[in-house]
């Protein structure tokens, strides 16, 4: 697979998700953060969640695994949610923005999945687009934002856009919602969950 070939080079890969068009590179690999960062034009301060290859993927990178989020993946999993761990000593601390977690997605989108299984487990998640720039949901509008500076563009057809996926900190009780995305709170704060903001 080329675009595996690219990351496992130190390279960068815009993908299709289940929300918009991502950047993904090996995680393992501090040149290829590094070169995602300056593609957004992001600072080390904001952290970057990755998607895993399959739920066998996520003790690898995750210290603990709480009920709650078991319940979550349960529901959710593969799909829009991205969930909070504290991350285990392989996650980059780069990609944690130094605060000890590390959000994780596995995603519906069969090619950013095929991706990460073929990349030792996961790919970074973060939007294929600048920063504070509206996030791309075709290959035509990867190219025109950041077309210049990724090393591949996978064309899987236009996305269904809308909102980014539901991130949800399971290392607090009962989890609280960072971000509201394509999953509704609604969804999330039923029976389960107390409802916490």
């Amino acid at each position: 697979m080329k675009a595996v070939k690219i990351m496992e080079g130190g390279g960068v890969v815009a993908y299709p998700t289940e929300t918009f068009y991502g950047l993904g590179a090996d995680i393992g690999n501090p040149q290829a953060l590094e070169k995602i960062y300056t593609i957004k034009g992001r600072n080390f301060s904001k952290p970057i969640s990755i998607i895993i290859g399959s739920r066998e993927d996520l003790a690898r990178f995750a210290k603990e695994i709480t009920p709650a989020a078991e319940i979550l993946m349960d529901r959710f999993w593969p799909g829009g949610i991205t969930l909070l761990f504290k991350a285990s000593p392989e996650v980059p601390r780069k990609l944690t923005a130094k605060t000890g977690k590390i959000g994780i997605r596995l995603s519906s989108n069969p090619v950013a999945t095929l991706l990460a299984q073929n990349l030792s487990g996961a790919i970074t998640a973060t939007s294929a687009n600048r920063s504070g720039q509206k996030e791309c949901v075709s290959v035509e509008e990867v190219i025109d934002c950041i077309g210049e500076t990724v090393d591949a563009v996978i064309d899987g057809g236009r996305t269904p856009g809308g909102a980014g996926s539901t991130i949800v900190d399971t290392t607090v009780d009962p989890p609280v919602i960072i971000r509201e995305g394509i999953i509704p709170s609604s969804a999330i704060y039923n029976r389960d969950f107390q409802h916490t903001r």
